[in-house]
């Protein structure tokens, strides 16, 4: 695996597929970055496994052993800071972080939605679409702010949705585009190329 001055922590809950998407082109060397830390609120979560077999510290973070979020949260940021991130990815990790992560970490959290935010936010998304009747869907890469799926726009793909899908197929061809733009939104932020004036992102030309 590459090593780069870029560092990434990765807050995982499950799979892990948008993780190795990160991971195969970091391998590819198209993305300028490393993954420092993995963590994730889920013993057994297979992202965990991924990230052990490319030599990647991975850890699993028992929420239990906290009296409450606050404090588990807390706890992450330690890891995080101790492992000196400087862009933090949620991929699949699937608790709210409170105020006080984001706050710390401010502009330096990006996620990946399974929609064309700020269209259907929160959970069920693809049910959601498919209930709504919208002719396409898609993927978004934004950055994480205190209100959920809220933050500034980095990246999004559009995915026509078919009269016959289901939700699972609909997300399937979702998945498939998101492995795309969360590590071409990875590289961009290695790369200095993003920059933030109030809601809208631009992308800089890149220069060496």
């Amino acid at each position: 695996m590459p090593t780069h001055s870029f560092k990434l922590g990765v807050l995982v809950s499950g799979r892990g597929s948008n993780l190795q998407s990160i991971l195969n082109q970091i391998e590819e060397g198209t993305v300028p970055a490393e993954v420092a830390v993995i963590l994730s609120n889920k013993e057994n979560a297979p992202a965990l496994e991924r990230g052990r077999q490319s030599g990647i510290k991975s850890l699993f973070v028992n929420p239990k052993d906290f009296t409450n979020r606050a404090d588990y949260d807390s706890a992450l940021v330690g890891i995080l800071k101790e492992h000196g991130v400087d862009l933090i990815c949620l991929a699949g990790y699937m608790r709210i972080l409170n105020a006080d992560f984001i706050r710390t970490f401010a502009g330096k959290i990006i996620n990946i939605h399974p929609s064309l935010l700020p269209a259907f936010p929160g959970l069920n998304v693809h049910q959601q679409a498919i209930d709504h009747g919208v002719k396409f869907s898609g993927c978004t890469v934004h950055f994480v702010e205190e209100e959920v799926d809220s933050g500034p726009i980095i990246l999004q793909a559009v995915v026509p949705v078919e009269k016959d899908d289901s939700a699972e197929s609909l997300a399937d061809r979702i998945l498939q585009e998101e492995h795309k733009i969360y590590p071409e939104a990875v590289r961009l932020l290695a790369e200095n190329r993003i920059r933030i004036e109030g809601r809208r992102v631009s992308i800089q030309e890149f220069t060496e």
